[in-house]
This record gives C-alpha cells, sequence and structure tokens, in this order.
C-alpha cells in the first residue's frame, strides 16, 4: 500500500452501463482502491467489460469487490429515466446527479477520480458532477467548483475523460461491476416478463421484435424506456403495420 506519512492515498473510478440500452436499467459503478493496489487489477485481467467474456466479468467481480476499499453501485431505472426525460433533464445530466450522489456516499476520501465522460465535451461531465456533489471538486485541473459541506475541505481531483475505462483499471474496474450489475438485472427482468428479449439493445433485433410482439400485451412496458427513438420507431412501425 502507499502511504503518505500516515494516510493512505485512494483513488476511485467511475463508469456506466446500459446507457444505450432500450429495456432495463443504466446501471452507474464507482470503485475506490488504494493506490498501492492499482496495478493489481491490471495484472488480475481487469479491462473495459466489452472486451471481456462473460465469465471473465463475473470471476472479476469477486476478485475487484475483494482489493477494493470501496464498491458503490446504483441502479437508474427506465421509470426514472422516464421521468426524467419528461421533464426536460438529459441522460447525463441524469448520470452526472447520480455519481455525485454516489461520491457523496463514499467513506473514504479519494484523492482522484476518474470518470469516463459521455459529454462530447469530456471536460462537462467533470463539471456536473461537481455542481451537484456536496465534496470540493476540480475537474481536470480547473479551480474548485462545487461547496465542501460534507467531509474536510480537501479538493478532489476529478478527471473526466473519454474512454477512461480503456486508460485507467478503476474504471475498468467500475465498468466491470456495473456490467455484471447490469447484467443480473435483465436477468430478472426475463424471469419477471417470462420474455427473452434478447439484451436490450435496440440494435439487437431480437429486442425490437420482443417489444413489438408485446406492445398490446404490455408485458414489457414496466422496463421500457418510453421516450427513447427506438419506441417513437417502433410504435410507428406498428402502425404502419396496422393501416396497410
Amino acid at each position: 500500500m502507499l502511504w503518505t506519512g500516515c494516510v493512505l492515498i485512494i483513488i476511485a473510478g467511475g463508469d456506466e452501463a446500459g446507457r444505450g440500452a432500450v429495456i432495463g436499467p443504466l446501471v452507474i459503478s464507482i470503485v475506490s482502491i488504494s493506490k498501492g493496489k492499482e496495478g493489481r487489477l491490471a495484472r488480475i485481467g481487469v479491462r473495459d467489460s466489452k472486451l471481456l467474456t462473460k465469465k471473465k466479468r463475473d470471476y472479476l467481480f469477486d476478485e475487484i469487490a475483494s482489493l477494493a476499499e470501496e464498491v458503490k453501485v446504483y441502479k437508474i431505472t427506465n421509470d426514472e429515466i422516464n421521468r426524467a426525460m419528461a421533464g426536460g433533464v438529459s441522460l447525463n445530466g441524469l448520470e452526472a446527479l447520480n455519481f455525485a450522489r454516489l461520491i457523496d456516499s463514499l467513506g473514504s476520501m479519494p484523492k482522484r477520480i476518474y470518470l469516463d465522460s459521455p459529454d462530447v465535451v469530456q471536460d462537462k461531465f467533470g463539471i456536473r458532477v461537481c455542481l451537484f456533489s456536496k465534496r470540493s471538486m476540480s475537474v481536470n485541473g480547473t479551480k474548485s467548483m462545487s461547496n465542501p459541506v460534507i467531509g474536510n475541505n480537501e479538493t478532489i481531483t476529478l478527471i473526466s475523460e473519454h474512454k477512461a475505462d480503456a486508460k485507467y483499471p478503476v474504471v475498468s474496474g467500475a465498468s466491470i461491476i456495473a456490467k455484471v450489475a447490469r447484467d443480473d438485472e435483465i436477468d430478472r427482468i426475463r424471469v419477471e416478463s417470462g420474455i427473452d428479449f434478447g439484451s436490450g439493445y435496440p440494435s439487437d433485433s431480437k429486442t425490437v421484435k420482443s417489444i413489438k410482439d408485446n406492445l398490446r400485451s404490455g408485458k414489457l412496458n414496466r422496463y421500457i424506456r418510453n421516450r427513447w427513438k427506438t419506441m417513437e420507431i417502433i410504435r410507428q412501425s406498428r402502425m404502419d403495420d396496422f393501416f396497410a
């Protein structure tokens, strides 16, 4: 472990899974770890979750949890997404709000937090998180942008970058935690609905067909992001079929 005086240096990383899906939650995760253990994540095979098999992710989930100081997960449900979008809140804004809440809930104070930025301008996502957080943070080297109302006055350095899950092992670890948690939710939804709808992504023809086939029965309605462009296309397609 790496210590400064008697203080253990903690870093953290955050990532998500299910951002582009039309069925199921958007899952976000933060993993915090002592700086001295960061290299062990890479050595055990931690990398961007999209590059790993399900079997490998499931194995690494437990390994990451055992190495980490803390693991935080939050599942942003499709209902939350639907309500936010109906109120004019963007998905980026909703994700930033909940990342800020996870950061605020950390028991230890990380020196640095790395986040995979979904915003076109990578700093923008970090700024959103800072504005929602109750901790004092700086984004990519800027001045503090949030008021320190919890913890001490020490400022966290927040690094908000594109492809952070491929650059930083601690973010890769968070991506694996989020992906496994989302996969578990998708399995639960399949059991509850009684429908094998595939991955839940609009690029999956099985997902699209399952939604089309069940629009009338409503079996999948409670799990769908209704304001997704995909749903507009599917509903229009069903109307066209009806009047053909």
